[in-house]
């Protein structure tokens, strides 16, 4: 296993799901994979409830659903990208782009500062463009991090 925040595994390009808990799942599915994540359920469970507290979609097309969880190893960072948009409830509607933030629940403040540090890039046109744009994951994951590690 490896200790990077987001790897090209972590990247799905062409989510299937038409919907937050679909896309979601499939996203979380890859950290359970990955070994980030040892209960997937219960980490659905926390997503859920963070979600509940306040919708995590952001205008121009982002949803970051995101928690602390005694599931999560590691903290991670899982990246899909949408065709059809997925309602994250943002004021501006559906999001194409979605990063999934994983926490372990006694970790540190790397959460939030990975969640401030997208907030930050995501302002940035020529961010979002590049992840709209991105056909290797393996570059994309590699960008990400770039833009967004703590």
């Amino acid at each position: 296993m490896t200790t990077e925040l987001i790897t090209q595994d972590l990247v799905d390009l062409d989510l299937a799901g038409d919907d937050r808990p679909a896309v979601v799942r499939d996203l979380a599915q890859r950290l359970v994979a990955d070994g980030r994540v040892t209960d997937l359920e219960a980490f659905l469970a926390d997503i859920d409830a963070r979600e509940a507290q306040m919708p995590t979609g952001l205008e121009g097309g982002i949803g970051i659903p995101h928690c602390r969880s005694a599931a999560v190893t590691t903290p991670s960072l899982a990246f899909g990208r949408s065709r059809s948009g997925v309602d994250f409830r943002a004021a501006d509607g559906p999001a194409d782009l979605i990063f999934l933030i994983a926490a372990p629940e006694g970790g540190g403040d790397e959460h939030m500062t990975v969640l401030s540090a997208l907030a930050r890039r995501l302002v940035r046109a020529e961010f979002k463009q590049a992840l709209r744009d991105a056909s290797d994951p393996a570059a994309l994951a590699a960008y990400i991090s770039e833009e967004v590690a703590p």
